[in-house]
């Protein structure tokens, strides 16, 4: 019998007093892989509608349209047909509820979701934006030291969208103390786990319970390999120290290509990363897996995309633990299984890993038309089903349970995660019933991190933060990825530090410090 591993921590729970914010206003100025021509096409689309709508108020009382830019996960390249399907349904009963907002909606690949927003966004053309404390370039922590994102502290209170969640929720997401992001109501604390194939544990009996930690999972490699999978150990072109050690460390920068500096949990204090034990651990961990076959080149050379995981060529990669796991046989489409790798934790982004925006060349009329947007898509079923799953009889069915079933080569496929809050999606055929009570469970319980609520402002050592970022790219993704040979790791570690202090890490790190001894 198949057993899914489903691990969930139940320790105290949080509670957290709501603050209110002062002074909502609009920030002052905006900032500035492949898929199908389709993507193309409704992204230009979008773009002309936008020039007549993005940046014009609408008389009191009338229907306000605002533009969405969201990103796909699930397909390889959107489809502008049935994108602007889906768009004519929502409006349709948007109306229908007498809502006074309508919406032109953008669905771009996630391979190139980052530069066509970023630059959509640079040419004012969006007024709700998905993004993440994990996304480059247009992440959250990009966002607001950019200006580009509106205040909307003063706007949220009393609206049906502020009230979809526990006021928790809105205080774990505060930047600065201000709400300027809209959080999915998802798993928001992070953990993760090893992801398995089920098939190939049937097949070669794997106890999933004897794996505790990365090195356990080699003689499970080894069998891989030798069945001439492509990808025993699919790293899904990430470089994971910063996840697989969030037991030691916190990463408070949320993004792999600044994973140098973190706060050590076990003395509270900003370090330097690179020099730790454990990057030498996994860095020599990666190289001697590569050396031995289990990691493909194609990690390096970041030819893997979002679609390979949904392929038969790899054996073990990861997952983000969330309180339903068997999400992900849906969005791989195969049975897969999990097992834990780190244990849960609540910080400073964990709420923010799928969140919106409204942008700050918004009007304020437009910023509460998309309040009111979200507030339905938060709180109705049938507008959060079909923002995610697409035409009923179409891209999705009920079953005899009022439970999803996904179109099989649907054009239009997304998640709960990056849709709507885990409290309104319809659940799915293979998922519980519950779902909405295990996640609420879910994020009622974690450990809290000790620099839960600190944010580092870069701006006073900006331009040597970037630099170090593109010392990561030289350095830290080959190391993470197996892409050294394990003679070199100790010699190429310390032309990394090199690297990086040449860059101008040392203010970067003195900064840290400074800004974090004062938080504390």
């Amino acid at each position: 019998m198949k057993k899914k591993v489903l691990s969930i921590v139940l320790v105290a729970a949080m509670t957290m007093s709501m603050l209110v914010g002062c002074g909502s206003q609009a920030a002052e100025t905006p900032a500035a892989d492949t898929s199908a021509a389709s993507s193309d096409a409704a992204t230009t689309d979008t773009a002309a509608a936008a020039d007549d709508t993005a940046a014009e108020p609408a008389a009191s009382g009338d229907v306000v349209n605002i533009n969405v830019y969201r990103c796909c996960f699930n397909l390889g390249s959107t489809d502008s047909a049935k994108t602007q399907q889906v768009q004519d349904a929502i409006n349709a009963y948007l109306a229908e509820k007498g809502a006074n907002v309508s919406i032109t909606l953008t669905d771009i690949g996630s391979g190139e979701y980052t530069e066509k927003a970023n630059l959509a966004l640079a040419n004012n053309e969006i007024n709700l934006l998905w993004t993440a404390s994990w996304e480059g370039t247009i992440g959250t922590n990009d966002l607001v030291p950019q200006n580009a994102v509106y205040d909307l502290t003063d706007l949220l209170p009393g609206t049906d969208l502020y009230n979809s969640m526990d006021a928790g929720q809105w205080e774990a997401t505060k930047y600065d103390g201000k709400n300027y992001f809209i959080p999915v109501y998802k798993d928001n604390v992070e953990g993760y786990d090893f992801m398995v194939r089920q098939d190939l544990i049937d097949q070669f009996g794997w106890d999933l319970s004897s794996v505790k930690k990365l090195a356990d999972l080699e003689p499970m490699l080894e069998d891989a390999k030798n069945e001439g999978l492509k990808y025993p150990f699919l790293t899904q072109k990430t470089a994971m120290f910063y996840r697989w050690y969030i037991n030691d460390f916190d990463f408070f920068t949320a993004d792999s290509t600044a994973n140098w500096v973190a706060v050590d949990r076990a003395s509270n204090s900003v370090v330097d990363t690179i020099l730790t034990p454990q990057y030498k651990e996994f860095c020599t961990l990666m190289a001697d897996w590569a050396e031995k076959g289990y990691i493909s080149e194609d990690e390096v050379t970041k030819t893997t995309n979002d679609q390979t995981t949904q392929s038969q060529d790899w054996a073990v990669s990861w997952w983000t633990d969330i309180p339903v796991n068997d999400e992900a046989d849906a969005r791989y489409g195969q049975d897969v299984t999990m097992t834990p790798a780190t244990d849960r934790w609540a910080h400073s982004n964990s709420a923010l890993g799928s969140c919106y925006c409204v942008t700050s060349n918004s009007t304020e009329e437009q910023a509460k038309a998309a309040i009111e947007f979200m507030g339905i898509l938060y709180t109705d079923s049938h507008l959060a089903d079909i923002y995610t799953f697409g035409i009923e009889g179409e891209d999705f069915n009920y079953d005899a349970n009022g439970q999803v079933e996904q179109v099989e080569g649907a054009a239009y496929n997304h998640s709960m995660w990056e849709s709507a809050s885990a409290t309104v999606v319809t659940p799915l055929s293979n998922e519980p019933s519950n779902k909405a009570d295990l996640y609420k469970a879910f994020n009622g319980g974690a450990n809290t991190s000790c620099a839960a609520g600190f944010r580092f402002d870069k701006a006073p050592v900006e331009a040597q933060y970037a630099a170090c970022q593109n010392v990561f790219e030289t350095y830290g993704f080959a190391l993470e990825n197996g892409g050294y040979a394990v003679a070199d790791i100790d010699a190429t570690i310390e032309a990394y530090q090199a690297a990086l202090d040449e860059a101008g890490y040392q203010d970067v790190l003195a900064e840290f410090q400074k800004q974090y001894d004062a938080w504390k």
